[in-house]
């Protein structure tokens, strides 16, 4: 169905999280319109790890299945100190864990989790998908959204969803706070396994913490690649955004670090250079007829790998929403801020202070390792209830 006033609900951002929120309404019978700026289909990136709570989204969308078909599913979490090469902490991932919180914990490219979720919006009729559509101005009455394109193409909608990302049009216009550049740059690659060393090619995210610097790597499509992510403080003043990575510079950063974990940096024969960046958290992401979702609503650090989860997490959410407030846009979109709020504030805190917690440095690394060796998983897996036990039954009880 359209709303009532027969028009669809227009989604800025045709990432995992627009495509996800286009689906939540698919499910509703809501009509979406979605504006992607890109000329293609397709994710930049590499590996992304998915939890329970996602798998527990990604079921409520109605892409469980299909997800699951492309994830490897992890045996466990390890945290490694790349100076001494000693395990700190070992959290399994297995069938405790999954009876624990429901759901597996798995990895997957990012390009498998966006194809499934665009071939359920291809499938799905109510869902128009527009493609070199990039949002530009955006005016809002008691009725309606209208949407005006960089090419100069007007969009009406009954409402709109800003899931355009860290540097969200929609987020600008509605809140206009700044991005906040972390000095942390990210380096991701994926290595053939054939090139990968053996000693490493284990079924699990592995983490090597370093002084001001860190590298993960795990298994990708059935352990044929492995997802490599090198992080590190900057010298420089850095500016939020995507580049062509430098070989000579990631290997400027690891100096001190043990061999086994540094021979990965000169796997890759080609990087990407993320400067990253998140927002403070905000108490209001709802105004009127429009609403944000994803990085749009809490950009945040990679350190807790919950930018997709979350993401999947707010579009069953605003899906819940609507179904409570019978497809009343305004209260439903008060009503989702309400549930999120909170809970992705405590995301984007927690992932700087993980942030903090891999690069621990002198006398703080040695805290760091005293307080995490030799901790029974269960007491890892209550430190994580409030993350992997989110619920789509308990998505609007925040």
């Amino acid at each position: 169905m359209t709303s009532s006033h027969g028009l669809p609900v227009l989604i800025a951002g045709g990432g995992i999280g627009g495509l996800a929120a286009a689906l939540a309404l698919g499910r509703r019978g809501i009509e979406a319109k979605v504006l992607e700026q890109s000329p293609q289909i397709g994710e930049i990136g590499a590996g992304i790890q998915l939890g329970p709570n996602a798998f527990a989204a990604c079921d409520a969308l109605g892409v469980g299945e299909r997800v699951r078909r492309h994830a490897v599913y992890t045996e466990h979490m390890s945290l490694m100190d790349a100076i001494d090469e000693t395990e700190i902490a070992y959290m399994p991932v297995g069938e405790t864990f999954r009876r624990r919180f429901g759901n597996p914990y798995a990895v997957i490219h990012r390009a498998d989790v966006h194809s499934v979720l665009f071939d359920s919006v291809r499938e799905t009729r109510s869902i128009e998908f527009c493609m070199s559509t990039k949002v530009s101005h955006i005016e809002q009455t008691a009725e309606e959204v209208i949407v005006i394109d960089d090419r100069g193409g007007t969009h009406r909608g009954a409402a709109l969803i800003g899931c355009d990302g860290v540097k969200s049009v929609v987020r600008e216009r509605f809140v206009g706070d700044p991005v906040r550049v972390s000095g942390h740059v990210v380096y991701r690659a994926v290595v053939d396994a054939k090139d990968f060393p053996a000693d490493l090619q284990l079924n699990a995210p592995v983490a090597w913490a370093g002084p001001d610097c860190h590298l993960v790597h795990y298994p990708l499509r059935g352990g044929e690649q492995y997802n490599l992510v090198v992080t590190f403080h900057s010298r420089h003043q850095e500016r939020w955004g995507v580049t062509d990575g430098s070989a000579e510079e990631v290997q400027s950063y690891f100096n001190g670090i043990a061999a086994r974990p540094r021979q990965l940096l000169t796997l890759p024969q080609s990087w990407r250079r993320w400067a990253t960046a998140d927002r403070e958290p905000i108490g209001r992401w709802s105004f009127g007829r429009v609403t944000l979702l994803g990085d749009a609503a809490h950009p945040m650090l990679q350190y807790l790998a919950q930018g997709a989860c979350t993401a999947l997490e707010d579009a069953v959410t605003l899906g819940e929403a609507l179904r409570a407030s019978n497809d009343d846009f305004v209260p439903a979109f008060d009503r989702y801020q309400h549930s999120r709020v909170a809970r992705t504030a405590r995301v984007v805190l927690s992932a700087r202070e993980m942030g903090r917690v891999y690069h621990a440095k002198g006398v703080e690394r040695l805290v760091r390792n005293d307080l995490w060796k030799a901790r029974a998983p269960e007491r890892f897996y209550d430190a994580l209830e409030w993350l992997y036990g989110w619920r789509v039954d308990k998505a609007l009880s925040a």
